[in-house]
């Protein structure tokens, strides 16, 4: 699909590459997740259900803890105990950039979260009458495994201290990308999860291809494989695997993939960032513009003792602003942001996979990252869209004229009505959602705008005034379903028609209205200049006109 953000802004690029950022698997054993399979397993680990009961699965939870820390003294591996709200991956960074590591463990960090724990009922005959799932997971001790790994760099391998011995394998992206490149003989400036300067930028992206592609499947298997079940012997050795026939089954939790654009010019990016912001973040009502004052270096660690907020800030002499434009829908985000000094980002993060309505087996693992890049091309679309709108004169002609939608003939849009405003100002504001939105989406999106009840602005208006739109080919309606999508050109006439309304006319209408002149402002910025002079020329205008006594 053509990118008309990165052709807008091509002859400012080095180059650009898309890369699959992190990666979280979970991993089970499927037996385990059942409570007839839990049966079947302990009795092949056992031979029976003598031993079956809470006391026996918390004893298991125990002997694994006291082998963890065997191992790890016998190897002298850290063991560090994290409170809650710490972040581990940045824990093993720290301990990476003091201590030179080679393949294999090299720390272990224990937290709390909740898991599966699975409660025994006996009889008073002594057998297992009921095995039951908690309503509310219990918390227990999940160890995380930090291993660096010839292929993949840092990966994390979190398993649950208790039985059925839950996990979740963590990788990255940009680690496999970067251990790949030194194989390609591709020489890049890699700083935090970014690569700042790159020989070969089409190389490179050739090398992050191969994470979308059907190898990939394979690649995963082989590196949770060849790490995962070493873990787990610590809670069950190699013999209890095989009797119990233990053995994962992995599926896809959550997904990152980005776009870098490589700008040539870090004063250049910034400008460009700067001013996609300052367009798009009105007319996609994005809540959150979130700015983190630091050093030149970004900030790596948080406080421990308390994770209230989510983003620091540091006041020290600032020397790089990093902003990050966030766009939330349900278990999706959408992010823009800088990297470095000339690296601009786009982001789609899936929390939880089952949003993206495929399987999240390992096996869809192309399909998962082929439908987060169709969501990050819309993405892209709508901000190139939003940030270079433009309507013609036919198309503004013609929107108060009726029109035909199919068999139905509907009315014009009148601009001027403050409904149909809103209605064109929610359209903008849900665009970015990936699978589009429904009438009653729609109709919520106006009542937030308006502060009407339901029974003053519900679907069925939104549905009419959604086939006036569609009836002029702003939106459109998606094929076999009750969904709408704004269209390309279509987003842009809509904005356009926002931006001259609220950014043009009543602007320069209210000045006009004012005789004197208002004091100039300490520090204008250009657009403040701007709308001055025009403010000057509009009143002379005016005047000329005799729209103004």
């Amino acid at each position: 699909m053509v990118d008309p953000l990165k052709d807008r802004y091509q002859d400012l690029l080095d180059g650009s590459y898309d890369c699959v950022d992190r990666i979280v698997l979970n991993a089970y054993f499927p037996l385990g997740h059942n409570p007839g399979g839990f049966r079947v397993g302990w009795r092949r680990l056992f031979g029976s259900e003598d031993h079956l009961d809470n006391t026996h699965l918390k004893r298991m939870a125990g002997r694994f803890s006291r082998r963890l820390y065997a191992c790890a003294k016998k190897r002298h591996l850290p063991v560090v105990r994290c409170a809650p709200g710490e972040r581990k991956h940045e824990i093993a960074e720290e301990y990476l950039t003091t201590h030179a590591v080679s393949p294999g463990l090299f720390l272990i960090t224990v937290s709390r979260a909740p898991a599966l724990v699975w409660k025994i009922h006996r009889s008073r005959a002594g057998k297992v009458k009921d095995i039951e799932r908690p309503k509310s997971m219990p918390y227990v001790n999940h160890y995380a495994f930090h291993i660096w790994d010839g292929e993949w760099g840092h990966i994390t391998i979190k398993i649950s201290g208790h039985p059925p011995f839950a996990a979740q394998i963590i990788l990255n992206g940009h680690e496999y990308v970067a251990c790949q490149a030194k194989h390609a003989g591709v020489e890049f400036t890699k700083g935090g999860n970014c690569f700042i300067h790159i020989s070969d930028a089409a190389g490179l992206a050739r090398v992050a291809d191969t994470l979308s592609a059907e190898p990939a499947i394979g690649r995963l298997t082989q590196v949770c494989e060849r790490w995962i079940y070493t873990c787990l012997s610590l809670a069950l050795d190699s013999q209890e695997q095989t009797a119990s026939g233990f053995r994962y089954q992995d599926s896809v939790y959550q997904a990152e993939y980005s776009r870098n654009l490589l700008f040539q010019v870090g004063g250049q990016m910034e400008q460009v960032f700067q001013a996609l912001v300052d367009r798009t973040r009105a007319p996609l009502d994005v809540q959150r513009i979130k700015t983190i004052l630091g050093r030149r270096r970004r900030l790596k660690t948080r406080p421990h003792e308390k994770r209230a907020p989510q983003w620091s800030i540091v006041v020290e002499e600032p020397v790089h602003n990093l902003t990050v434009f966030k766009v939330h829908c349900g278990y999706l985000t959408l992010k823009v942001y800088t990297k470095g000094e000339h690296v601009l980002r786009t982001e789609v993060v899936v929390h939880n996979a089952q949003e993206l309505g495929c399987c999240r087996s390992l096996s869809s693992f192309p399909l998962i990252v082929c439908r987060l890049r169709e969501i990050l091309e819309r993405f892209h679309q709508v901000l190139s869209s939003v940030d270079a709108c433009f309507i013609d004169e036919g198309t503004l002609e013609r929107l108060p004229l009726p029109a035909q939608l199919g068999a139905t003939r509907v009315g014009g849009i009148d601009f001027n009505q403050a409904r149909m405003r809103h209605v064109v100002e929610a359209v903008v504001a849900l665009s970015p959602s990936p699978g589009g939105f429904a009438a009653s989406q729609l109709a919520g999106k106006v009542r937030s705008l308006t502060g009407q009840a339901q029974s003053e602005y519900g679907p069925r208006r939104a549905a009419y005034d959604l086939k006036k739109l569609c009836a002029k080919r702003l939106p459109r309606r998606i094929e076999s379903t009750h969904r709408y999508e704004a269209t390309p050109e279509g987003l842009r006439a809509l904005v356009a028609l926002w931006v001259l309304h609220d950014k043009v006319i009543k602007p320069l209408l209210a000045a006009a209205s004012q005789p004197s002149i208002q004091p100039q402002m300490e520090n204008p910025t250009s657009i403040d200049q701007r709308y001055r002079a025009l403010r000057l020329d509009m009143q002379g205008l005016f005047q000329e006109l005799g729209l103004v006594a």
